[in-house]
């Protein structure tokens, strides 16, 4: 308890402070994520980047790895003052409403290329709908692509059926669901545990996550499927925002245009790293059969069409407008 105290003590000091010449603002900023993931690697940068552009003015301190709060608790700590800001893996609030799991769907948006044309026709109704809850996003960058993990080989969905497979929201569950598996809960912190203790036997996650955890101490193939480009979103606590004086406010959005455009760099440079150090380390990098192919097309397939159904007007409103973007480029 006296941990939340003291972030909570020193949010509401900034949140609701009424006076612009405060010589310092310290706001706490929680990701779930570990140092060594890309991502949160940015959010480190940022928060120096910011502290700097600041002459010192505003300090951020990054709380990594559940550390402050836990994942499913950050997004309500920021809302109510706890702390100023945090991050997210977006389709982790796809139950509130299906557009926040809009780039989760596998074989939607599958590459890069296709997730920035997502990203620019989705932001708008994302930032609003945050927005309206007291959120104010601030940058959204894209784990590497998904890739897919076994102890064995894999030549169809056949091969997975009552396998445990690694789950983190509604999403993934439909999709373990969906290929067969069953749909076990683990955060990305405990999944070397959750495989030797044998919780769960495959998994889906991004290459670099692959590394960090090294799957090659509990897992033998990968498999390069690039199913989606997941993203996280990092928003701030519109109160707190906007009791910055106006140079500040302008230091924040600012730094955190360079973060979503040095997160989307830093990303795609892992993904094309990280299958060699999979390899490097004894993984098999599979190849991946045409049967297998088919079935996770199937499966995409119809998580769209569950998908559409679920966001109504506006998700098939936001999926026409991708479909002409990518026709433009």
């Amino acid at each position: 308890m006296l941990k939340k105290l003291v972030p909570v003590a020193t949010a509401l000091a900034a949140l609701f402070t009424g006076s612009i010449a405060v010589a310092q603002v310290k706001w706490d900023m929680a990701t779930p994520y570990a140092d060594r993931e890309v991502l949160t690697k940015n959010n480190l940068q940022f928060a120096e980047d910011v502290r700097r552009a600041s002459n010192g003015q505003l300090n951020i301190t990054v709380h990594t790895a559940g550390s402050l709060f836990k994942n499913p608790e950050i997004k309500r700590a920021i809302q109510t003052g706890q702390i100023a800001l945090g991050e997210i893996f977006k389709s982790n609030l796809g139950p509130e409403d299906p557009m926040f799991e809009i780039d989760a769907i596998p074989f939607f948006a599958s590459g890069y290329k296709e997730a920035r044309a997502l990203l620019e026709v989705s932001r708008g109704p994302i930032t609003e709908r945050l927005m309206k809850q007291g959120l104010r996003v601030l940058y959204m960058c894209p784990w590497p692509s998904q890739m897919f993990y076994t102890k064995q080989p894999v030549n169809s969905l056949a091969d997975l059926k009552g396998l445990k497979m690694r789950t983190y929201n509604v999403q993934t569950a439909r999709l373990a669901q969906l290929m067969g598996t069953v749909p076990t809960t683990v955060q990305a912190t405990e999944i070397p545990q959750a495989f030797t203790t044998g919780i769960i036997d495959t998994m889906f996650t991004a290459g670099g996550t692959g590394v960090t955890t090294k799957a090659w101490e509990y897992t033998k193939f990968v498999f390069d499927t690039q199913a989606w480009v997941p993203k996280n979103v990092a928003f701030v606590n519109e109160r707190a925002f906007q009791a910055l004086p106006d140079n500040l406010k302008k230091v924040v959005l600012e730094q955190a245009a360079i973060a979503e455009k040095r997160g989307w760099e830093m990303s795609e440079a892992e993904n094309n790293l990280a299958p060699k150090q999979l390899v490097d380390n004894g993984m098999t990098l599979a190849p991946i059969s045409s049967t297998f192919a088919a079935d996770l097309k199937k499966v995409g397939e119809q998580m769209l069409e569950d998908w559409l159904k679920k966001a109504g007007p506006d998700g098939k409103k936001v999926a026409d407008a991708y479909y002409a973007r990518l026709k433009q480029q």
